[in-house]
């Protein structure tokens, strides 16, 4: 299993196998907490090898410095089948999320975990807007 992107973006799609990723970023700008973010997606592209063919359980979860969940847990499983002509295959996953909140500035992370093993941390940040000069 090789992870090919994980991102956190403005949105995304999958059409007919591909990943189409909009707005990556790794951080937001609020004037003041607490701050409702409207609309984002945590987009994905797993590669599997032949070998791995099989039922896969995923998990994704959003988590804040304290270590708190805060957003949506996605459980699922990812049924892998590459066929006879092919060493390998992707799976894109995409999860989109709406009026996440946050109660205060500062780190979060979003972690993926394959087959119960963390696969990807991805770090984002929640910032206060900088005041104008």
């Amino acid at each position: 299993m090789n992870l090919e992107a994980f991102l956190l973006c403005d949105a995304a799609t999958d059409q007919q196998g591909k990943l189409n990723v909009l707005g990556a970023f790794d951080a937001l700008y609020a004037k003041q907490m607490p701050v409702i973010h409207p609309a984002c997606a945590v987009a994905m592209r797993v590669r599997f090898e032949k070998i791995e063919n099989g039922s896969h359980p995923v998990r994704i979860q959003i988590i804040d410095e304290d270590g708190k969940s805060i957003g949506p847990n996605l459980q699922a499983n990812v049924n892998v089948n590459t066929g006879n002509d092919m060493d390998s295959t992707v799976t894109n996953l995409i999860l989109n999320i709406q009026r996440l909140k946050f109660e205060k500035y500062g780190q979060y992370r979003i972690d993926l975990a394959i087959d119960n093993q963390i696969k990807g941390s991805l770090p984002f940040y929640v910032k206060e807007v900088p005041a104008q000069v």
